[in-house]
């Protein structure tokens, strides 16, 4: 997500928290989501944002209408920018989603997917080996293939000709998904529909940075930092201005 908003505008600032201490959101209670989704809104308002994009499909189901309740700030989720890129993409009304086992069960893609297209045909499947094999970095790794391959099982028993990413984690196992679905299948990643989604707002509001210079963009971590740093350096091809947080919440 970071990427591609740091691409569509490269005059925005960014500045982003990766809650690496309690990763994955996926097996945790939507109140858990919520608290931790709130603490992180909470530190990064001292900062004073234009908005908060929750660039978490998980917290985007169990927060997003929680927290854009709570700020006076724009709040935008991930989900359904996805939803009207799938429904853009798919010929055929069929359209699979994988995500966290958190992103299924709340089934807020196939609400987001019927709410803007009735008839549309949604299948989901959760696939929480995943989200561990990025965060531990072996999303290059020999290894990478055989976990995507078991963890597609189940959504490749349906015809459907479009995927959706369900997690943030996924476009960086972007190649070894295509492989396994194979090339008549559109993967769907919500971060250029989100990306889009902002820009919108921001210039609505009249907000939009003018500014030539290039922006010093801020990211935290509240684990490990050496990890957190080699996979961005790895995704976005740059050093990045990283600050470990001492989390002062408990992880649970």
């Amino acid at each position: 997500m970071a990427k591609e908003v740091m691409r569509q505008l490269p005059r925005e600032k960014v500045i982003y928290f990766g809650d690496t201490a309690r990763a994955p959101y996926g097996p945790r209670t939507p109140e858990e989501v919520r608290l931790f989704t709130e603490q992180i809104v909470d530190y990064l308002i001292q900062y004073k944002p234009k908005m908060v994009v929750i660039a978490c499909n998980t917290a985007t189901a169990a927060a997003l209408d929680y927290i854009a309740d709570k700020i006076s700030i724009p709040v935008i989720g991930v989900i359904r920018p996805g939803a009207r890129a799938a429904i853009s993409a798919t010929k055929t009304g069929h359209v699979g989603v994988i995500g966290t086992a958190g992103t299924i069960q709340s089934e807020a893609y196939p609400a987001a997917l019927r709410e803007l297209s009735p008839f549309i045909d949604v299948v989901s499947d959760a696939c929480p080996t995943l989200v561990p094999l990025v965060e531990q970095g072996m999303f290059d790794s020999v290894a990478a293939q055989a976990v995507v391959r078991k963890a597609l099982i189940g959504i490749k028993k349906f015809k459907i000709d479009t995927l959706i990413l369900g997690c943030t984690h996924y476009p960086f196992l972007r190649d070894a998904i295509q492989e396994e679905m194979g090339p008549k299948v559109k993967l769907i990643s919500s971060a250029d529909e989100t990306a889009r989604e902002i820009s919108t707002v921001l210039y609505q509001k009249g907000q939009l940075a003018t500014a030539d210079e290039t922006p010093i963009h801020q990211f935290f971590c509240s684990g490990d930092a050496e990890m957190f740093q080699s996979i961005a350096h790895s995704w976005l091809g740059e050093q990045i201005m990283l600050t470990p947080v001492v989390w002062q919440f408990p992880v649970l």
